[in-house]
């Protein structure tokens, strides 16, 4: 039998042929027209071979055998579990691995074994969800770089809590038409939160200082997002801000004072737990006692009620009208006559308010300086344009002349 015939040869071949010779068997146990016999010797042999101390011959068996259908299934589930560099052709490809054990190896085996599988062709939504949970931050790049991987949202969303820092990782899932408008606002946060760490490690800023620079970028990217989020999503949007504790008063009230009232509608509705309908009724009503009453039953602080009282009632007044600039940015003028008005509030906590909005107030106001600046400068380039017509029949009557 040439089974035999192999097994006397390998015992005093050197590695490399050992190798070569284990290639050429496991191709003919697949494609050679072997009796019987013959394929169940050849299945024993290479079931010896698995003990073999030269990872050249068990990486033979792995590559010839990792995308067959026919290939053994005990040779398949030891080579699964060899070492890394064995083992991956089969982790990668082997369509005799079933859900089960790749989990397994999932969260016993080392980056390279994650890796190696995360990549795996038609990749299910329980193996993308074990590795999103227990996988490194490699194995979960793999699996955001696999085409044919289905993702759950849950799952990108533990990634984003995982490794949500790394720029590898933000910059792949930023580059998504189709990540939810919460997922983006977890990536702002994280990337806000690293960027505080980075200035603090440089001693750039204290960390009380950083952290709060931090946070108010991060408030105002976020009142600019949901500017761009389409309708249906802003109520999950919501949702994720009160979870991760970013639903603030400052933040809603950034919106408010932005213009933003589908913003600052389902925010109240999210934190009060009321039907939207409901909360829009106490909101436009004329009577500030329904409003005052969702405000505390919303859970925001008192010290700032006075700020919401006078921005609503500036918005009924009209002082919206005619503000640039949509509603991703502060209104000047809605802010200085918020501010104007709760000026003459007294107390610790007014004084806190009062010191939110003056940032406001600067900050409104250097907005509406550079677009003014932006449209001057617009202005130039436009008559530079009308000009240059009249220029040119200039130069070209000197030339003449």
């Amino acid at each position: 039998m040439i089974v035999r015939q192999f097994l006397q040869w390998i015992r005093n071949a050197a590695p490399g042929e050992r190798a070569e010779a284990t290639s050429a068997l496991a191709r003919a146990y697949l494609h050679s027209d072997l009796s019987s016999d013959d394929l169940a010797a050849a299945e024993g042999a290479m079931i010896m071979l698995l003990d073999d101390p030269s990872p050249l011959v068990r990486r033979a068996l792995a590559e010839v055998f990792a995308s067959s259908q026919k290939a053994p299934q005990v040779v398949i589930d030891a080579l699964a579990a060899d070492q890394p560099d064995v083992a991956l052709p089969v982790l990668s490809r082997s369509p005799l691995l079933n859900e089960d054990d790749l989990v397994d190896l999932v969260a016993t085996g080392q980056t390279e074994t994650q890796i190696a599988i995360a990549g795996r062709p038609l990749l299910s939504r329980s193996l993308a969800a074990a590795i999103a949970e227990v996988g490194s931050a490699e194995a979960c790049l793999e699996l955001l770089e696999n085409p044919n991987a289905t993702i759950p949202s849950f799952s990108v969303d533990r990634i984003v809590d995982r490794f949500g820092h790394l720029a590898a990782i933000r910059e792949n899932l930023t580059d998504r038409d189709d990540l939810p408008m919460a997922t983006r606002q977890a990536l702002l946060s994280k990337l806000s939160q690293t960027l505080a760490g980075f200035v603090t490690a440089r001693h750039w800023l204290g960390s009380e200082h950083a952290e709060h620079a931090a946070r108010e970028a991060c408030e105002k990217a976020t009142v600019a997002m949901a500017a761009e989020t389409p309708y249906e999503e802003i109520g999950d949007l919501m949702q994720h801000l009160r979870q991760s504790g970013q639903l603030t008063a400052g933040m809603i009230l950034r919106a408010l004072l932005s213009g933003n009232v589908v913003l600052f509608e389902e925010a109240l509705a999210e934190l009060s737990g009321m039907p939207l309908d409901r909360v829009t009724g106490y909101i436009h009503d004329r009577n500030i006692s329904g409003f005052r009453a969702l405000y505390l039953k919303a859970g925001l602080p008192s010290s700032a009620y006075p700020a919401f009282r006078e921005a609503i009632a500036a918005m009924r007044e009209g002082v919206l009208v005619g503000e640039q600039g949509g509603v991703a940015r502060l209104k000047r003028g809605m802010v200085e006559r918020v501010l104007a008005r709760c000026a003459g509030e007294r107390g610790h906590d007014a004084a806190s308010l009062l010191a939110l909005l003056r940032r406001f107030a600067v900050e409104a106001a250097r907005e509406e300086a550079r677009m003014f600046c932006d449209d001057l400068v617009a202005d130039d380039y436009v008559a530079e344009d009308r000009m240059m017509p009249l220029d040119y029949a200039l130069e070209d009557q000197r030339l003449v002349a």
